[in-house]
Order: C-alpha cells, then sequence, then structure tokens
C-alpha cells in the first residue's frame, strides 16, 4: 500500500526504512470513485493527498459553470488545495478524483507535524513547493499570447499524460480552451 509513496521518498532523499515507516504511520488509504470530490469549493482543506492510483484534479468553476482546471495529480504525485491547507481558509477550488482511485491521505496537522520533525519529509516537501512555484510559472508564461495550437504544444511538452487519460473538456480546462478547439487540434498534431 506504501510503496509508491515509500518510493517516492528515496528518490528524492537519502532516507532509511524506520524513518519511511514513520512517514507512512501517518497516511490513510482512501478508495474513491470516478469523479469523487474530495474537497468543495468554499470548504477549508484538511487534508494532504498522495496519489497511489488515480488521478487528481483541482479546479474552478465560475459562476456560468466554466471549469479551469489548475493541476492534475497521477500515481506517484502529491495534490491538494494548498492556500486553504496552508491558511485554513475556505478553498478557491476543488479537488476531484477522475478516476476511481486510492489515495494515500495525510492530515493537515500530521503532515505539519512531519515537516517540523522529520528532515528528509522536510526536504521533500520545500522540494515539492518548488517544482509547483516552477510548473506555475512556466504555464502562466508559456500561455500569456500563445494561440491555441501553442497551448497544446506546451501541455504535450510538459503535461503529456492527461491528453490521453482525461475527458477533452478536462484536458481543454487546463490550457484554458475549448474541446472541440483541443480535438481539432489533437487530430492536427
Amino acid at each position: 500500500m506504501f510503496e509508491k509513496l515509500e518510493q517516492y521518498f528515496r528518490d528524492r532523499t537519502i532516507i532509511d526504512e524506520p524513518t519511511l515507516r514513520h512517514i507512512c504511520s501517518y497516511f490513510t488509504l482512501i478508495k474513491t470513485k470516478r469523479n469523487e470530490i474530495l474537497l468543495k469549493q468554499g470548504d477549508i482543506c484538511k487534508y494532504y493527498y498522495f496519489v497511489n492510483e488515480g488521478c487528481l484534479r483541482l479546479f474552478t468553476t465560475t459562476d456560468d459553470g466554466i471549469e479551469t482546471t489548475r493541476y492534475f495529480a497521477f500515481e506517484g504525485a502529491f495534490g491538494t488545495a494548498l492556500p486553504s491547507l496552508i491558511e485554513q481558509t475556505p478553498a478557491f477550488e476543488f479537488v476531484q478524483t477522475i478516476e476511481k482511485s486510492k489515495i494515500l491521505k495525510v492530515s493537515r496537522d500530521n503532515f505539519f507535524n512531519l515537516v517540523d520533525t522529520v528532515p528528509q519529509f522536510a526536504k521533500v516537501y520545500r522540494q515539492i513547493l518548488e517544482r509547483g512555484f516552477i510548473t506555475a510559472q512556466k504555464r502562466i508564461y508559456g500561455f500569456q499570447g500563445f494561440d491555441a495550437l501553442a497551448k497544446v504544444k506546451w501541455v504535450m511538452q510538459y503535461q503529456p499524460d492527461f491528453l490521453v487519460r482525461v475527458s477533452n473538456k478536462m484536458a481543454a480546462s487546463y490550457p484554458g480552451i475549448t474541446p472541440s478547439t483541443l480535438s481539432r487540434l489533437k487530430s492536427q498534431l
């Protein structure tokens, strides 16, 4: 159950087995259905999630019902509504599993206890934050001034997994184009 989580840490830091077992002891497994909402927009986020199997999506909706996806977390990745988790304020986004998934979750209190008490965990958390910031910056700068084709090419380069695994509607909401435009452009590439 914890093999992917353990490997995630082994790949990013030097860590011994007792420390890995200690970290894993704070995580619990949840099994979800396809399109299950783990956090509603406006609720306060209480958990940090690690995807064992499946996929998480973080997205917002407008008053008109238009969805904008900010992030997809596939197997072997962490995901959460981080501003809400850190500040304990209402979330700006939803957290949803888009496939039947097996998710390892850790409570906010336990997560930050691990950050404070386990140096390897703190190191990996810093790496997650840095990678998230860099990806967000690339996305912002990459999408400014790009036409739809350039956006799809960018997504294929930096986030290729989800074009294959998620619906066109969800995939199109990431670069901010329509599903029909995405279908047309994918057929051209």
